[in-house]
């Protein structure tokens, strides 16, 4: 097997029970740990040897881990990719790796707005571009210039035409490697930016659950919000496994140590099915799947 960089790092068969915000029980045929620009010379050799599938594995906070992940290598994305640069015009470059909140918090505090939304979003700038991430009435898509990918061993930005950005969508594939992201920001002030800061922050926590959680499961449909519907569809509190519907907010599922994906998947087809049969409405999961099929 071609030698990875000094950066890099290769293991197989590893435990992915903290590598998910849900903590499922699975495990990846191999996972390989990138750490700086260098690491993509060889990368594409590199893959070719472990000869597995492979997907790119962020921070975890929307994903669904399943069995099929020992057939999988999986990338991820740590030191140097946790970059912020901005300049004298706003223009910002995030790198894929970087907190959300954290660079939410990091802009604000330098004096330039439009970023505060990401504050309570629990991902990283990559996962953000692949679904054009959002929450208090903004999105990705209202700042966002530019995405830097890597495809086939070729590094490419992507325009902000071509990445296709609608609600919880973009054109970005499984086999496309975020590396950086590009987003243009406002002058603002810092102090009522760290405002709104604290307002999201303080929303989520009053209806949020914390604990081992994915964010919503579902998207909302057009004039509704998900959460309403299945919390008429009477779906709180119900259990499948390890696997329970929020008390506090129904479109959130918390999961015990030790649950693994069938039982998560098991109680979202449960939950949708009731929406279906009560309103009417068949409703789209914001999660992602890895090493397991999407239930619909």
């Amino acid at each position: 097997m071609t030698a990875p960089s000094p950066d890099s790092r290769v293991e197989r068969d590893v435990d992915l029970a903290t590598r998910s915000t849900y903590g499922l029980r699975a495990r990846a045929g191999a996972l390989v740990t990138l750490r700086s620009r260098r690491d993509l010379e060889d990368l594409e050799t590199q893959l070719r040897s472990l000869a597995l599938d492979w997907r790119v594995l962020g921070a975890g906070s929307n994903v669904i881990l399943g069995e099929g992940c020992r057939n999988l290598t999986l990338l991820s994305l740590e030191g140097d990719w946790d970059s912020l640069e901005v300049d004298e015009s706003g223009r910002a470059r995030l790198g894929a790796g970087i907190s959300l909140p954290v660079a939410a918090r990091r802009l604000s505090a330098a004096g330039w707005s439009g970023f505060e939304w990401a504050v309570g979003i629990p991902g990283r700038a990559g996962g953000a571009a692949v679904m054009n991430a959002g929450g208090h009435g903004a999105d990705l898509a209202r700042v966002v210039r530019r995405v830097e990918v890597w495809r086939d061993g070729e590094v490419t930005w992507w325009e902000r035409e071509s990445l296709d950005l609608r609600y919880r969508h973009s054109s970005l594939g499984a086999n496309d490697l975020v590396l950086s992201v590009e987003v243009q920001l406002e002058p603002g002030d810092p102090d009522e930016s760290a405002a709104r800061l604290r307002d999201i922050v303080r929303w989520r926590r009053e209806h949020q659950p914390g604990g081992r959680n994915a964010g919503s499961v579902f998207t909302n449909p057009v004039g509704d919000h998900a959460a309403r519907l299945l919390e008429a569809a009477g779906v709180k509190g119900v259990r499948r496994g390890g696997a329970e519907v929020s008390s506090k907010h129904a479109n959130f599922i918390l999961c015990d140590p030790g649950t693994d994906a069938r039982e998560v998947i098991d109680l979202m087809v449960f939950m949708r099915e009731r929406v279906l049969e009560i309103h009417g409405v068949a409703l789209t999961t914001e999660h992602r799947f890895l090493g397991v099929e999407a239930p619909w």
